[in-house]
């Protein structure tokens, strides 16, 4: 095919008229057109390269109303609908109907901010535990990690739930994680930084779970246990680990229920060791029987002269952590279970312990023999004299078992 390209060349014509030429080839066509002036015939010129240049690339020459930005924008949504299956009317028809503009655009890590804010003033004013503003603080540094530059109103549903599996937590993780992230658009909804809250249609796990699952020690364990720390820095650790494993406070280290009651809220003389509702994880005051062997443990080591939690306790315990296999809660799961072990009586145990008779039921049933919960509850101390109970010493109530028999 003959060069595309257009020349402009003077033309006399036979009356003595000089004219200026455009010549050349569009789209198989020879083109000849003359003008008056070089300047009508450049332009030309430069309208027919363009067209030629739009046959080859695809390009075409129209008449609209958008701006140029108008048109680039239009051009890169059909593009982008280039491997879709319906037009571009339909896909903004939906978005015309379902998105909704919201009241005011707030960047996510300012809301996180704001959130977190509002968590710890709950935590001040004594209804939100620091192990759990911890773990707000966590997830929602994920969060803002995972989304840099965002506002909260561009997260879409299919990016919070690509969020919530990254990694492929456990079922409970990804629970766990997706009520912290549900509170989280709760709060940003209810400010009108979202105009919907997405997290209703974020799946959630249901979890089977299996009776009888909590991790415990043997009264024989128990018994090592107990009888190493008699001897070990001067028995310094016995207060802690009786009250722990012989009346089922809760451990945790700085923020557990063992750190934050007094020597006075046990009281060997009526038997009785007093949870106020400030101390107890579940708001709910409590009150645990002492059972013989502990008064036996807490008046050869008095909480007089032994503290009930060590200085620099942490990384003193690293010392013998898995030499006795302290996971978390393990003194505790371990009291429960031997209590309904030896006194058959799920709502007692509830009562003491401070859990629900569900989770008792769940967890801690039939996990020991009675002959074993009736040992464990013999543990006395072995290496201090003190440790003698007094000849005639009452043992509490529950030393009698209940008459209604234990349901299965």
């Amino acid at each position: 095919m003959p060069d595309t390209a257009f020349d402009v060349s003077r033309y006399d014509n036979r009356n003595g008229v000089t004219s200026w030429r455009v010549a050349g080839w569009l789209h198989g066509l020879r083109i000849r057109k003359n003008f008056k002036s070089r300047e009508e015939a450049a332009a030309e010129a430069a309208t027919l390269e363009i067209k030629a240049l739009q046959a080859t690339s695809g390009l075409r020459s129209l008449a609209t109303t958008l701006t140029d930005e108008q048109a680039r924008e239009a051009e890169a949504a059909f593009r982008r609908l280039a491997d879709k299956p319906r037009p571009l009317s339909f896909y903004l028809d939906f978005a015309l109907a379902n998105y909704r503009e919201p009241e005011s655009q707030k960047s996510l890590s300012d809301a996180i901010t704001d959130y977190k804010r509002s968590k710890s003033h709950e935590h001040e004013q004594g209804q939100l535990s620091a192990p759990q503003l911890a773990r707000i603080g966590w997830d929602l540094k994920r969060l803002d990690e995972h989304f840099p530059k965002r506002s909260v109103a561009e997260l879409t549903l299919p990016a919070i739930v690509a969020f919530l599996e990254k990694g492929r937590p456990g079922m409970k993780t990804y629970n766990n994680r997706r009520g912290i992230v549900s509170t989280f658009f709760k709060f940003a909804f209810h400010r009108g930084w979202i105009a919907e809250n997405p997290m209703p249609k974020v799946p959630h796990y249901r979890i089977r779970r299996k009776r009888g699952s909590a991790v415990t020690f043997s009264t024989a364990q128990a018994a090592e246990m107990m009888e190493h720390f008699e001897t070990y820095e001067g028995g310094r650790w016995i207060p802690y680990f009786a009250l722990c494993l012989f009346a089922g406070i809760r451990p945790g280290v700085p923020d557990g229920e063992i750190t934050k009651i007094k020597p006075e809220d046990v009281n060997i003389d009526t038997g009785v060791i007093s949870i106020s509702a400030d101390v107890s994880k579940v708001r709910e005051p409590r009150r645990i029987t002492i059972q013989p062997n502990l008064a036996a443990w807490l008046r050869a080591y008095p909480l007089t002269k032994f503290p009930i939690v060590v200085g620099n306790f942490k990384k003193r315990r690293e010392k013998f952590r898995d030499r006795f296999n302290l996971s978390h809660d393990v003194l505790r799961h371990t009291y429960i279970s031997m209590f309904v072990a030896k006194f058959r009586s799920i709502g007692e145990a509830s009562i003491q312990a401070g859990n629900s008779e569900s989770i008792i039921r769940r967890h801690y049933l039939d996990l020991k023999s009675t002959e074993e919960g009736a040992a464990f509850f013999d543990i006395m101390p072995k290496h201090a004299p003190a440790a003698l109970l007094p000849t005639g010493t009452p043992a509490p109530a529950l030393e009698s078992p209940p008459a209604a028999p234990l349901a299965a």
